[in-house]
């Protein structure tokens, strides 16, 4: 950590020697008038500054040289301008405004810009392809800041995830083109279901914290804000293949019209990716495709779009016991006792090492489908006044098929059969649980903008429809059962209406900037639960988050924030069906205050930036299980997330670059109650009180680093390496209940070139691993008296060294 903090210290001293000349002047529209927050941007240095209100810039502290002057502003031509600098440069520009209404006015309203007061980071869409050889989305974001990745078959592809500061999938926002993607009653991501998205995804915005308002589900961590292919107006075919360990291949064309009558465009994809994964039986099996067609005007654009995925993946759900990490025989057996393990069971936990699975039926898989349409538009009414109506809808549908070992047979409420003398309880069975939803609705803003005042209304009205229900589609004895025979039913609905209004205003070097968001939801389900207890939810939320924050820009190197805000969040739907008798799970609220500082000067770029999120009502795991042993997450009053964020790039310096990142936080649990279960007389309940103790699964330490090589010539190679801290696998902060902190590098080559017979051409190696570091990302624990305490801890494995090799041909 110290090494790290020295390491920014020097890189921030070393740049003090490098400023020797301005670029300043004015930028004015068509009509002579001055156009206010325009961002003027000096490449290579990546110096930036926000036109004022009279429309005046100034690029201090740069090396003599030549520079490619950037100047962009949103419905506006882009001014690209080369100058040799070796003197204080004054120049003044005339923007034009863009003959196309493109897509970029539709995530205008969610996102923050140079002026927003909020943590954030863009990620380009050629950042995504240099990695995207096959792996999920989740692994291509695996260097972004505050970001642990894992993936349950331990190759990136399948089911994956992220956490970003320590929150799950299920408190970060994600949006498609402003649309929300999280799951309307488990408010996860599964980015499974959305094979091959970052093939047709231009850009990416993630914002750290509370953010500003955005649509869907509350913020609780961080918003991941994805906006599909825009306007292309070159025409191309893009044929994409990758291989590599585990008999992993992706397989990938993409076709764009360019510009057809001067107006239209149109865009298509196909994409199969498969793999048989690094834990045995996890192989996956990933269809999608994408389509786009558009008109393009000066004052407006209509789209319509699909992308579609169908998903087969075998279930390594499970995770991997302790004990088979380990490899201690004695440890093994003792677990298998515990579990009442058959003998092919055991045989398969002794014998397959880190590639362990538990489940060994060969068709436990998950196979779902899910669609997504979206109509997107925009309008200019006006020249200060734009308008986005966006109207979507998604279908989802399939389930997941378990094999069941000698099950009670009322579980499934099948009557005991009777062969000869004897009642059979006991039945090993196939069951199917099936999710067959609906998601709709509509989200819009009004953006009006003048010199000094940025002010944008919108919203989103959405309803989501579910039904929940199991099959047992073969059982060994079936009574008078049926094939398929439903044993649970449920239904769900849910309509969640959101309004926000946010402006911010110019005064000097400050940008005010204010934000409020009302949410009103309302959530039912009736039905009978897939463990038979009767469900009957009915609620109603409303809830109000305000945020405010200004922006100060001292100069072209330097600018600074300071911004608070709240957010509040419904329980998941898990909550209230698996909540105990006569409880009801509480909602969750979070006050969160960032300050941060940016510094760009000609070879280097620096951030800081320091958050501190206190949380009321979190709810977390405490031990506590319901009447069918299912876990319980409960309230807990205070809990919060404190931290320093600290990033840097250093520009090409002979064809060498260097972008590492650093966070050190506190995730800290102010006190809760633990309860473990003795079973050695019955069923008794012990408590233990904990104060100050680590949120699970929130490691204090995380840090990045790309460190880099790109000729002119089209090489590029690079070394990637990540950190992360211990993480506990629960909230007592006990180093036997914990993932060791892991260093993992990956190392990526890639060369493009042109041709006499095809545009460009691109050959990839990523070499993730490098150094065969032996290391489990994710994981879960419980606890239980049974005469003596036992705790069962598993893990989810990653592969050791493993490649991907790509080639790409444009044509």
């Amino acid at each position: 950590m110290k090494t790290s903090l020295f390491a920014f210290a020097l890189l921030f001293i070393s740049t003090l020697s490098f400023g020797q000349y301005s670029i300043s002047g004015r930028v004015y529209d068509e009509a002579k008038s001055p156009v206010s927050r325009a961002t003027v941007m000096a490449i290579p240095s990546y110096t930036t500054i926000t036109t004022n209100s009279e429309g005046v810039f100034a690029l201090s502290g740069l090396k003599s040289g030549q520079y490619e002057l950037i100047i962009d502003h949103l419905g506006y031509k882009t001014i690209i301008d080369t100058i040799d600098l070796q003197q204080d440069a004054v120049k003044d520009y005339n923007l034009v405004i863009n003959p196309f209404m493109t897509s970029e006015f539709v995530v205008e309203a969610t996102r923050a810009d140079h002026l927003t007061p909020v943590t954030y980071e863009n990620i380009s869409k050629k950042e995504i392809a240099e990695l995207n050889l096959g792996q999920d989305m989740p692994q291509l974001l695996n260097q972004t800041v505050s970001m642990v990745t894992t993936s349950d078959a331990g190759a990136g592809v399948g089911y994956t995830g992220m956490r970003i500061r320590g929150s799950d999938a299920t408190r970060i926002n994600v949006t498609v083109n402003g649309v929300p993607i999280n799951d309307s009653e488990s408010h996860g991501v599964f980015w499974v279901n959305m094979p091959d998205l970052s093939s047709s995804t231009n850009n990416i915005q993630i914002q750290r914290g509370v953010g500003t308002s955005t649509n869907g589900a509350a913020s609780f961590g961080a918003s991941v804000n994805i906006e599909t292919n825009g306007l292309d107006t070159s025409s191309r075919v893009i044929i994409n293949n990758s291989y590599g360990s585990f008999n992993t291949r992706k397989h990938l064309a993409i076709i764009n019209s360019g510009l057809i009558g001067d107006h239209f465009n149109f865009e298509g994809r196909l994409s199969y990716i498969g793999s048989d994964g690094f834990i045995d039986r996890s192989a996956v099996d990933l269809r999608s495709y994408y389509v786009s067609g558009g008109y393009y005007g000066e004052k407006m654009f209509v789209k319509a779009l699909t992308f579609s995925g169908k998903e087969k993946t075998q279930q390594a759900w499970y995770g991997t016991p302790e004990s088979r990490i380990n490899g201690s025989d004695e440890e093994m057996l003792a677990h298998a006792a515990n579990n009442g393990y058959s003998d092919e069971q055991i045989d398969n936990l002794l014998t397959s090492g880190r590639t362990y699975n538990h489940y060994l039926y060969d068709n436990e898989i998950d196979n779902y489908g899910q669609s997504h349409y979206h109509l997107v538009s925009g309008y200019q009414l006006s020249s200060n006044l734009y308008l986005n109506l966006t109207g979507h809808y998604t279908k989802g549908g399939g389930y997941f098929e378990q094999f069941k070992e000698k099950r009670d047979l009322a579980e499934y409420g099948i009557e005991y059969p009777i062969i000869g003398a004897d009642t059979i309880t006991e039945s090993n069975t196939i069951v199917r649980r099936w999710l067959d939803n609906h998601f709709y609705g509509g989200v819009y803003s009004l953006q009006y903008t003048t010199q000094k005042l940025k002010l944008v209304v919108g919203g989103a009205i959405n309803q989501y429809l579910g039904d929940h229900f199991g099959e047992v589609i073969w059982t060994e004895y079936a009574s008078t059962s049926d094939i398929r025979e439903q044993y649970y039913f449920s239904d769900s609905k849910k309509n969640d209406f959101s309004y926000y209004a946010k402006a911010s205003y110019l005064i000097g070097k400050f940008s005010l900037f204010a934000d409020m968001q009302y949410r009103h939801i309302k959530y039912e389900s009736q039905g009978v639960d897939n463990d038979l207890r009767t469900i009957s939810i009915d609620k109603v939320y409303d809830f109000y988050n305000p945020k405010a924050g200004v922006s100060y820009q001292a100069n072209s190197k330097n600018s600074f924030y300071l911004s608070g805000g709240m957010a509040s969040r419904e329980p998941v739907r898990g909550d209230f069906t698996d909540a105990v008798a006569g409880s009801s799970p509480k909602p969750e609220f979070l006050t969160n205050a960032e300050l941060g500082w940016n510094y760009s000067s000609t070879l280097v770029q620096l951030a800081a930036n320091g958050y501190y999120m206190r949380y009321k009502d979190q709810l977390v795991l405490t031990g506590e299980v319901n009447d069918v042993g299912s876990p319980v997450r409960t309230n807990v009053p205070e809990s919060y997330r404190a931290g320093l964020e600290l990033t840097a790039h250093i520009g090409k310096v002979y064809g060498l670059y260097w972008s590492p990142n650093l966070t050190l936080s506190q995730n800290k649990i102010v006190s809760f109650s633990q309860t473990v279960y003795d079973y050695t007389n019955g069923f008794d309940i012990v408590t233990r009180d904990f104060k100050n103790t680590d949120i699970a699964f929130s490691p204090s330490i995380i840090g990045a680093s790309k460190l880099g090589y790109r000729t002119k010539f089209g090489l590029h190679a690079a070394v990637l390496t990540k950190y992360v801290g211990r993480q506990y696998l629960d909230n007592t902060m006990d180093n036997a209940k914990s993932i060791d902190a892991y260093l993992v590098n990956d190392v990526l080559i890639s060369y493009a070139f042109d041709s006499r017979l095809l545009r460009n051409i691109e050959v990839s190696l990523l070499v993730n691993n490098v150094l065969n570091e032996l290391y489990e990302s994710n994981g879960y624990t419980y606890s239980y008296i049974w005469g003596s305490e036992i705790t069962e801890n598993f893990y989810y494995p990653q592969a050791g060294t493993n490649y991907l090799v790509g080639l790409k041909w444009t044509f």
